[in-house]
């Protein structure tokens, strides 16, 4: 039977241990117990652990051998704001699929009170995050960061920068892909509901940034991995 994994929150050695609301979910939904084992993504590696103390919101865990190293595809998502009960799906099923990174981006054509509403958000959708990984047995959620506007976002580096947009373009996705050394980040870009306005296209170009035709940041994600 596989057992079930968790991400710990807190590493030393080798201890490890969940606190909070995900100790709470562990000890209260699952039943937890002395003794029980799992599987324990720490920062460098997933390993057996086995419970050896539970507490009030914390459950301490004693590391045994090594399962595995971490694996990730590299992936940055610059993920435009939109509705947010969609919103929370694409970052739950892109973090399924294994990006490392999703930025979520205030852009000239993202509601007004969605981006007003953004910041409050940001928790949640790191919860959404944890989750998603623990459940698809990745190694790491991925990063949620502040939201931020266009503009800055244009700036962030990667080997890849690539802007998904309407635009036709002769390249494929696979064919830009095809140039990645290694583990280089690939940066995909993701617009509104309504697409970029055009002075935010003119200045991811102006950033060099490439422009692809492909725009569902999920299709997307799945071709950046398979590639």
């Amino acid at each position: 039977m596989t057992r079930r994994r968790w991400i710990a929150d807190e590493v030393s050695e080798s201890h490890a241990a969940l606190v909070g609301e995900h100790a709470d979910h562990l000890i209260r939904v699952l039943r937890a117990r002395v003794g029980q084992e799992f599987d324990i993504a720490t920062d460098s590696a997933v390993r057996r652990g086995r419970v050896t103390s539970i507490g009030d919101g914390r459950v301490d865990f004693e590391l045994g051998e090594e399962l595995g190293a971490h694996s990730s595809a590299n992936i940055t998502l610059l993920l435009s704001i939109f509705k947010f009960d969609r919103m929370e799906w694409a970052i739950e099923k892109c973090t399924e699929l294994g990006v490392t990174k999703i930025v979520p981006v205030i852009a000239r054509r993202t509601d007004a009170h969605l981006a007003a509403a953004s910041a409050k958000r940001v928790e949640r959708w790191r919860k959404i995050a944890l989750q998603a990984a623990e459940q698809s047995r990745r190694s790491a959620a991925a990063e949620i960061t502040a939201p931020m506007r266009v503009q800055q976002a244009i700036k962030l580096g990667g080997a890849i920068r690539i802007l998904l947009n309407e635009s036709e373009q002769d390249d494929t996705l696979r064919e830009v892909l095809s140039t990645r050394k290694g583990n280089d980040e690939i940066l995909l870009a993701i617009g509104p509901e309504g697409g970029w306005a055009e002075d935010e296209l003119q200045c991811f170009v102006n950033e060099g940034w490439i422009l692809r035709v492909e725009t569902a940041a999920i299709a997307a994600t799945a071709v950046t991995i398979a590639e």
